[in-house]
């Protein structure tokens, strides 16, 4: 405990002398895998008690620089697909537990604790993500990251599972004008892939043809003579996205799908 309490007194020192005050950045970041949107949610050291991944910022570093520098360093990836979607400003940002229990779920030093604890202004991005690149590694707070489906997120600490809402809802909103695909997809994939994508983030079924016939009409996709191997079926032709047409389409919003 002392030793611990000793790491804490420096992390308080670090963040008074390097960062910001009262300014923080939590991240919803979704992964997609098998078939399920999942996001990432870090544990708290010796609890069962789960939230967002976060970061703060740096004096003299852009809001954007910092955010992808502390995606980098929870993520282990440089390049990633970030957008901002709120800010999160509430006196009382306490939804699932009082302040005074979270305190006692995290164990942190009443001393201390409020060093850390009192208010913050949270800047939220979500994050899209390919899931098998993703090399998640916890930070001084937490000792475990794990996915989550997202129908299965537990009950968070502090108002981040209002945060998880917002940032699907917004997803959401915006699948229709953000180069999404390509950064939650493999390189190769198949229709049915990206029809299973589009239907998992949307919660909603999509006509097979209208979905092929719509996305083929953009002009984004480029057909590879290879097929799919290893299905009971006939073997479905691979796809990957023409990243420099996505792109302008992007730039033009000529994407819609519904």
């Amino acid at each position: 405990m002392a030793e611990y309490k000793n790491q804490f007194q420096q992390l308080i020192l670090d963040l008074k002398t390097n960062y910001i005050p009262s300014v923080s950045i939590d991240f919803v970041i979704f992964g997609f895998h098998d078939g399920q949107l999942k996001v990432l949610l870090l544990r708290w050291k010796g609890t069962d008690e789960w939230s967002l991944p976060g970061g703060r910022i740096r004096h003299e570093e852009d809001l954007q620089a910092a955010a992808y520098r502390s995606l980098n360093e929870r993520t282990g990836l440089s390049e990633i697909f970030l957008q901002q979607f709120h800010t999160f400003g509430d006196v009382v940002r306490y939804i699932n537990f009082s302040q005074q229990e979270t305190l006692a779920k995290l164990g942190l030093p009443e001393d201390l604790a409020s060093e850390v604890m009192g208010r913050d202004v949270s800047v939220g991005y979500y994050a899209l993500v390919e899931f098998a690149n993703v090399i998640p590694s916890p930070d001084f707070f937490t000792e475990e990251c794990r996915w989550w489906d997202i129908d299965q997120i537990p009950p968070l600490l502090f108002d981040h599972n209002s945060m998880v809402t917002l940032a699907l809802k917004t997803l959401r909103r915006q699948l229709s004008y953000q180069p999404i695909g390509y950064k939650l997809l493999p390189d190769k994939f198949t229709m049915p892939d990206l029809q299973q994508l589009y239907e998992t983030i949307l919660g909603q079924s999509l006509d097979r043809r209208n979905f092929q016939k719509r996305m083929l009409g953009y002009g984004i996709l480029e057909r590879l003579e290879e097929r799919k191997t290893g299905g009971a079926h006939k073997a479905p032709y691979l796809y990957r996205f023409d990243k420099e047409k996505y792109q302008q389409a992007l730039a033009d919003e000529t994407l819609f799908v519904g």
